[in-house]
């Protein structure tokens, strides 16, 4: 498998896992809003398209530092986050955090950076940010 398809699977393997956390706790709602700006590079990666790497470095990077402070959380070691985390949830968040990973180092592999490439991952950043902030209002946190 080449990388971009590779980014691709990550993204999809992100987004399948928030939908399963999304259907064992709180609502899929949320989760599905957070998830959006995932969709560009599981279509970009799956098509082989070369920004695929600049969409999801920084969705990749996002919810790689979320799982990292949701497990030093569960470990006891910070409480930059707090919630209860079923066992299916947990295995979630380190489904996610490889995903995650994994999905970063394909996105740095050959990359050729560029103005447009840096302009993309300020951009979703921006997006992913702002869908996760989104997430959090009451009439989508709670559905």
């Amino acid at each position: 498998m080449d990388s971009l398809k590779g980014i691709g699977c990550c993204s999809l393997l992100i987004l399948v896992a928030l939908y399963v956390v999304g259907a064992v706790s709180h609502g899929s709602l949320r989760h599905e809003v957070q998830t959006l700006p995932l969709w560009a590079p599981i279509v970009a990666g799956f098509n082989r398209w070369g920004f695929a790497r600049w969409c999801a470095l920084p969705c990749f990077l996002f919810w790689l530092v979320i799982m990292v402070l949701i497990w030093l959380f569960l470990l006891g070691w910070a409480h930059v986050v707090s919630g209860h985390f079923s066992p299916i949830e947990i295995a979630m968040t380190l489904l996610i955090g490889l995903a995650s990973a994994s999905g970063a180092t394909l996105s740095l592999a050959r990359a050729r950076w560029s103005l447009s490439g840096f302009a993309l991952i300020v951009a979703f950043a921006v997006l992913q940010i702002l869908a996760f902030r989104i997430s959090l209002l009451p009439g989508i946190a709670h559905q």
